[in-house]
């Protein structure tokens, strides 16, 4: 790896570790990066999630102070995760590399009008919730299933996984919309992570791009999550459904 190959992907990772604290969708800038220098798709798909798993950590850590009180539901939708995570793995070490191609822009669409319904949604939830008696904070048995086959999804490829979760935690749960986007960064920590175990363990990785990256979006994540929990609620939503769109534009356009 010569020095502008390495400083082009770490300043892409810099800014995907940001993205990511913040939305989600880092995986749009450092997997064309890594296309963009020769590095084959599935290589550079593995060496990609490889890579962000540190920037994920430290966005993680960046938001722990709205992850406190959430330990039963982190703990109930983190086994989604983790199942979907290595499910997803593995697939993307046997489907042809544009199984989810078709499917994907809608999911990403879908989860943007679920930000920006959240409020209504979720005044909707606290109402039945409330004419029920109960109040679930994990969100029962739909939201455990969407975390779970976004866990798959986000193991096969990870674009916008995170303005997935957001989409399904906004309009399932009731909580603010910056304890939802801790929570949702942990879920992803965790897709990303058993993901990489896997392929760590069964697939080929350039170490030196991967090392690259983990430095570039540990940065980031630290960077991202600092400016994520000062954006209110409004900006926040904002940002998630521009990311969001822009996303699902990139991908039926390439």
């Amino acid at each position: 790896m010569h020095a502008l190959e390495a400083l082009a992907i770490g300043a892409a990772a810099v800014a995907a570790g940001g993205i990511n604290a913040v939305v989600g969708s880092g995986t749009l800038i450092t997997f064309p990066t890594l296309l963009a220098f020769g590095y084959p798709p599935v290589l550079a798909n593995v060496t990609n999630t490889v890579g962000l798993v540190p920037g994920v950590l430290s966005a993680v850590y960046g938001y722990r102070r709205e992850l406190k009180g959430q330990g039963g539901r982190l703990l109930k939708l983190g086994a989604a995760s983790l199942i979907g995570g290595i499910a997803g793995a593995l697939l993307l070490l046997r489907l042809p590399s544009g199984a989810f191609d078709a499917i994907v822009p809608a999911l990403i669409l879908t989860a943007c009008a679920l930000v920006v319904l959240q409020p209504r949604l979720s005044r909707r939830v606290q109402a039945r919730q409330d004419a029920r008696g109960e109040h679930r904070a994990d969100g029962g048995p739909a939201l455990w299933l969407g975390v779970l086959g976004t866990g798959v999804y986000g193991g096969y490829f990870g674009a916008a996984q995170g303005v997935l979760l957001m989409g399904l935690l906004g309009s399932a749960l009731r909580d603010g919309l910056q304890r939802l986007n801790g929570v949702k960064n942990v879920l992803a920590g965790l897709v990303n992570g058993v993901a990489s175990v896997v392929f760590v363990a069964v697939a080929e990785i350039d170490w030196a791009a991967a090392g690259v990256i983990a430095v570039g979006s540990a940065l980031g994540g630290l960077l991202g999550a600092r400016l994520g929990r000062r954006l209110p609620p409004v900006a926040l939503r904002g940002l998630i459904v521009v990311v969001g769109v822009t996303a699902s534009i990139g991908m039926l356009v390439g």
